[in-house]
């Protein structure tokens, strides 16, 4: 058996992973990089690019079938899913290729094989063993589903959904939330019926009420169906699709089921309890600098309780390496890393919802405006409606920014650093927004907010 040492040993090639292994080498560390599959995990092989890329997609064939109304004659003749996947791939491809080059550069050492924490600092690849002063944990997460639903055949994760080489004719999403709105969005784009399933009385229920409730109205415009609120009972399979059955005696009948109930941690078997770090519910318990239980060992990402997004665990690594290298590096609450579902229209926030904020400073001492995309000329371009929304505490910081239509994500990175930052929206009213744009629609907010709005009564 082998016996390799260096600075920095990291389980798991995906966002967090990586990141901290590029960060730590940029600080002088001697890194092994240890991946059972492909580097840059599930984001970028069976997550954010390859479902974005879909979205991009189904976006062209809406431009497409809606041409007349701008003026332009185009038909949309069908959709290629073999062609969408050639640039789906093409894509994943790319950055992948981009992936390993940086990492080359870095001088990182990839290991590829499946590693197994067997000691406080040792992980073990074959009969190879790589020991390090300090190992980060960054596994990442698999698509879950419900207690008694299998799944095979018609019923399918975000993982085979995203290989399907046909356009199903009707699908069936058990799930409101990011994965299942976005791909509720593209088959929709597409030209499939599709029926989403919700426990909670509204799609993305994470998301401040007042924006879940737009999207469900632009769902209902756009012919997107859904029973929120009733939860699912049970699943039949035949030779032509699937029977959906609801606790409430419903059923739904489709194509296909798309099971997205969320993501669960990829900790089982690999030797994080053997060798002393906690889990509970299959999570690694982490303080809020991301040290496991046992000493020199940290994890980020999907396995850590929280948000489960790959700008999180990107984050995350981040911070990781510059702890371990002394920097300090500053916390970022999972409240206020931003969030983006790409389905059409678009859904961006950051920071608490006016509820949460109520909770936590008071109602009394919260303010929030909600500026309605119609008065925005870009939007009005666009084709597209939504709103605007920004919470602040009284006399204190903007707290909460939540917007919704076409688009809207591009505009998070000016949100996240009024909140991050601690805005006040009279700091951030002088400020010009170039026009016409819709990062105009956030300064309004921040306007009105100021108590000088422009655009807005």
């Amino acid at each position: 058996m082998s016996e390799h040492n260096f600075d920095l040993v990291v389980l798991g090639g995906g966002s967090g992973g990586y990141a901290a292994a590029l960060r730590a080498a940029e600080l002088g560390s001697t890194v092994a990089l240890i991946e059972k599959d492909k580097l840059g995990g599930t984001c970028l092989h069976r997550g954010c690019i390859p479902t974005k890329a879909l979205l991009h997609a189904a976006e062209v064939a809406d431009s497409a079938r809606e041409s007349a109304k701008f003026g332009i004659q185009a038909t949309l003749d069908g959709v290629d899913m073999t062609q969408v996947g050639g640039y789906r791939d093409s894509i994943i491809t790319s950055k992948w290729k981009g992936l390993q080059g940086l990492v080359k550069a870095r001088g990182i050492t990839v290991v590829e094989g499946e590693g197994r924490l067997v000691g406080a600092k040792t992980v073990q690849v074959g009969d190879d063993r790589y020991t390090g002063a300090n190992v980060v944990l960054a596994t990442g997460s698999y698509s879950r589903s419900l207690p008694g639903l299998e799944i095979g055949g018609r019923v399918v994760t975000s993982d085979q959904a995203l290989q399907l080489d046909f356009v199903p004719s009707k699908v069936a999403v058990l799930g409101g939330g990011v994965i299942g709105v976005e791909f509720a969005s593209v088959w929709k784009s597409f030209g499939a019926e599709v029926t989403i399933i919700e426990a909670l009385p509204h799609l993305v229920p994470n998301e401040e009420e007042s924006i879940s409730k737009q999207l469900e109205r632009a769902f209902r415009k756009r012919g997107i169906d859904y029973k929120l609120g009733v939860r699912f009972q049970s699943v039949t399979q035949h030779e032509n699709g699937v029977v959906v059955t609801l606790e409430n005696g419903d059923t739904v009948e489709a194509e296909l089921l798309l099971v997205a109930v969320g993501r669960g941690p990829v900790t089982q078997g690999l030797g994080y309890q053997e060798a002393g770090v906690t889990i509970d519910r299959g999570f690694v318990i982490t303080d809020e600098r991301l040290r496991t239980s046992v000493p020199g060992v940290y994890a980020v990402g999907d396995i850590v309780p929280g948000l489960q997004l790959a700008h999180r665990g990107f984050q995350q690594g981040i911070f990781v390496a510059e702890e371990i290298a002394g920097l300090n590096p500053i916390l970022v609450e999972d409240v206020n890393i931003p969030k983006v579902t790409y389905c059409e229209p678009e859904v961006a926030s950051v920071g608490y919802t006016e509820a949460k904020a109520a909770e936590k400073f008071g109602a009394d001492r919260v303010s929030a405006y909600e500026y309605n995309l119609a008065g925005n000329g870009k939007s009005h371009i666009l084709e597209t409606s939504g709103s605007i929304k920004v919470v602040r505490v009284n006399d204190g910081p903007v707290v909460g920014v939540h917007m919704i239509g076409a688009r809207v994500g591009e505009l998070i990175g000016e949100a996240q650093l009024a909140v991050n930052w601690e805005a006040y929206p009279e700091d951030v009213a002088p400020f010009i927004h170039a026009h016409p744009t819709q990062n105009e629609a956030l300064g309004e907010a921040f306007l009105k907010l100021a108590g000088k709005p422009l655009h807005a009564l």
